[in-house]
This record gives C-alpha cells, sequence and structure tokens, in this order.
C-alpha cells in the first residue's frame, strides 16, 4: 500500500469538498488511513501537501495532453490535440480539475517555484511560437495566448458541465469550440 499516494487521493476529495482552509491535515491522515506523523513525514506542511498536489496533477495532465500532441503531423492539429486532449482528461477527471482552478484562482499559486511554472508551460509555448513562427496564428505575446487558450478551456469545461451534453454532442461541442478559438488566434 502506498501511503504517499493515499494521502494525496485523500487531500484531493477534501481540498475540493471543504476548501483549502476548511480541510484539517488531521482530517486528511483520518481519511487515508494513516497516523497525522506518517503525514507530516511525506509532507512537512499543508500548504507543501497543496503545492505537490497540484504539480503531481499537473504533470499527469501535460504528459497526457503531450502524448497526443506527438501523434499529430502538424503544428494546428497539435494545438488542437492539446486542446481537446485537456478538456476530455478535465472530463474524465474532474477532481483533479477542479482542484485546478481552486489553485489558479488562490493565493497558493503564488507558492509554486517559477521554474516550475515554466517548466509546466515549455511544451505549450514552444507549441504556440511554431504557431506563430509558421504563420498559422497571430504575432501576440505567447505568454497571452497561452492563457487566453487556458480560459477558454475552463469556459468549455463549465458550459460542458453544466448542459450536462450526452458523449457524442459534447465531442461536437468540443470541436466547434477549438475551431472558434482557431479562428480567433488566426
Amino acid at each position: 500500500m502506498d501511503k504517499r499516494k493515499d494521502i494525496l487521493q485523500a487531500a484531493l476529495r477534501l481540498f475540493v469538498e471543504q476548501g483549502f482552509h476548511g480541510t484539517a491535515t488531521s482530517k486528511i491522515a483520518q481519511e487515508a488511513g494513516v497516523a497525522n506523523g506518517t503525514l507530516f513525514h511525506h509532507f512537512k506542511t499543508k500548504d507543501e501537501l497543496i503545492i505537490r498536489l497540484y504539480l503531481d496533477i499537473k504533470k499527469q495532465l501535460l504528459n497526457f495532453t503531450e502524448e497526443q500532441a506527438q501523434k499529430q503531423k502538424n503544428t494546428k492539429e497539435k494545438v488542437k490535440a492539446h486542446y481537446i486532449y485537456t478538456l476530455y482528461w478535465a472530463l474524465d477527471h474532474p477532481l483533479e480539475f477542479h482542484f485546478m482552478q481552486q489553485i489558479s484562482l488562490s493565493p497558493f499559486v503564488n507558492q509554486i517555484p517559477l521554474e516550475e511554472i515554466q517548466e509546466q508551460k515549455k511544451a505549450a509555448i514552444e507549441l504556440i511560437q511554431e504557431a506563430m513562427e509558421g504563420g498559422y496564428i497571430q504575432k501576440l505575446p505567447t505568454d497571452f495566448i497561452h492563457n487566453l487558450i487556458g480560459i477558454h478551456i475552463f469556459g468549455v469545461y463549465q458550459y460542458i458541465l453544466k448542459k450536462e451534453l450526452e458523449e457524442t454532442p459534447k465531442k461536437e461541442l468540443i470541436e466547434q469550440s477549438f475551431e472558434l478559438l482557431w479562428k480567433m488566434l488566426t
């Protein structure tokens, strides 16, 4: 049994349900079936646990989307794969995606080391630069385009959740939303 993994899973569930400040480390330890000391052996502070959980989840998402993008032959299809598979991953991992949204709107986002953030964005920024250099999209600041795509993804995700779409209309909407985004960027 992997106690670290159990702690992260319990923390994820509780942070999403009760928020960061509403979740005591003792409750996380209890939910994970470990002693408080075991939790603090793996994570020195609650803040460290929150940041580590975020980084682990973000890495899972990035590995998944990058794997899908590498299968594509041209720049537009790579961008599309990142976009579409981020949404598919989010819909398949609602707790994880909700947690990432919580972090992005909280002071904890400022505790993530800058080099980690840059590493997370590296593949996306390089792809955006490739799209600009290839004349596929407008030449704008890459971080602006990266943020614009991220906000678009969050908005489409929220819309899909609220509408409770069936599988086919959901896939069609995701495809259409990418085309709208692409038109905006070109």
